[in-house]
């Protein structure tokens, strides 16, 4: 049975950082492109960032370009998304998500064939 597993969230003040982490079990990670979404209050899940089954390329959302990095370890089977200069319209759940494609150039029109269960961030003083 696959697993996805986020963790990493909480409170954090507004100019903070966070390092979100998903741990994967149940398949070869490696095989898959690993993304992170989230979903703020009232909003629909938005498409954070994607990086593809070796790590070296990623794809970011154009608003949040700069501010978060996604990246991976095939040997943790574990994806990351560090952020930074948070601020309270990052407040949201994030989930990550896997996938047996990778598009760069549609990376949220991507079928996603797993999902975590999403952890909490909220971004306040």
């Amino acid at each position: 049975q696959v697993q996805l597993v986020e963790s990493g969230g909480g409170l954090v003040q507004p100019g903070g950082s966070l390092r979100l982490s998903c741990v994967v079990s149940g398949h070869t990670f490696s095989s898959y492109a690993m993304a992170w979404f989230r979903q703020r209050p009232g909003k629909e899940r938005e498409f954070v960032a994607v990086i593809n089954w070796t790590g070296d390329r990623t794809v970011y959302a154009d608003s949040l370009k700069g501010r978060f990095t996604i990246s991976r370890d095939n040997a943790k089977s574990t994806a990351y998304l560090q952020s930074h200069s948070l601020n309270p319209e990052d407040t949201a759940v994030y989930y990550c998500a896997a996938s047996r494609m990778f598009s760069p150039a549609a990376p949220s029109s991507v079928s996603y064939d797993y999902w975590g269960q999403g952890t909490q961030v909220a971004v306040s003083s």
